[in-house]
């Protein structure tokens, strides 16, 4: 098998993982497991796998001074920010929109680089920032199945909060690979949720095995494994490639939400994700 087709093939494995996470999250609420525990598990143990494989590989390293700064920062406010915000939405909405809602993230990327880099902004990336745009608003206001005006929000919130990690990662990334900062982000996040869940009297272990099992499912299969995979993707294929056949994503978590949890789709929902993911492929051509 050639690298071509491994490559598509990782950053297809990868889609399916992420597209995951938010199944796994609905069953994780219906557990009873809060928010900061879910969260505080998926990144604590995802970030031991990670810095295992990186070690095992050679390719782990500690970070120090301005890069650990900054990579603690992005893990503990901005990582955190969008996974908080991301099962909060999963709270008001299926999802399978709520993965619909946070893939308008590029389009918050178009808009920063519009605010700091106007001579960027190409009538593509306009088109592109309307397609995603109208896609949200058919979803949620001619077809409201599934769709709080609180979760839309709260959703957009993450994505707007995932849009401000991207932009401010890619200055990290310019002195340190994507997979050494992710092992440092992960454990970040970690801790944020644990001070959080503390903080706030919310964090408890798992109580069962049905419990323990959803845990070690995001971590693993919806974090660990799409993370590493879509990385090996890149290795492969480039970056841009990849990019455009992650917007698999929304489609695998709308498909398994209806098949797994009996979501509703209609064909306004399917229609409105379509224009999202358009959206989504036109900015990664463009490269924003």
């Amino acid at each position: 098998m050639d690298d071509d087709t491994v490559g598509v093939a990782l950053v297809i494995l990868s889609a399916i993982g992420f597209g995951t996470l938010g199944i796994f999250g609905v069953i994780a609420a219906e557990e009873g497991l809060s928010i900061p525990t879910v969260l505080a598990l998926r990144f604590g143990l995802a970030a031991i796998v990670v810095w295992i494989v990186l070690w095992l590989r050679g390719r782990f390293r500690l970070l120090t001074g301005r890069l650990l700064a900054i990579a603690f920062a992005l893990g503990a406010f901005g990582y955190a920010t969008q996974s908080g915000l991301y099962f909060l939405g999963l709270e008001f909405m299926t999802a399978g929109m709520v993965a619909i809602v946070l893939y308008t993230y590029p389009a918050f990327v178009v808009c920063i680089v519009a605010i700091f880099h106007p001579s960027r902004v190409t009538t593509v990336l306009l088109v592109a920032l309307g397609l995603s745009i109208g896609g949200v608003a058919l979803i949620t206001g001619a077809d409201p199945a599934g769709a709080d005006p609180r979760g839309v929000a709260v959703v957009l919130g993450a994505a707007l909060a995932y849009s401000l990690y991207i932009v401010v990662s890619q200055r990290a990334l310019t002195t340190v690979d994507a997979e050494l900062l992710t092992a440092f982000v992960l454990p970040a996040a970690a801790v944020s949720f644990v001070v959080f869940g503390a903080g706030t009297g919310s964090l408890a272990l798992p109580g069962s095995l049905t419990a323990w099992g959803v845990t070690l499912a995001i971590a693993i299969l919806a974090t660990v494994i799409p993370v590493l995979a879509f990385f090996a993707g890149i290795a492969k294929i480039g970056a841009s490639r990849a990019s455009i056949i992650s917007t698999a994503e929304p489609g695998v978590t709308v498909a398994l939400g209806a098949l797994v949890l009996g979501e509703p789709v209609t064909a306004v929902t399917i229609v409105g994700g379509v224009l999202v993911v358009t959206g989504v492929i036109l900015i990664q051509r463009e490269g924003a």
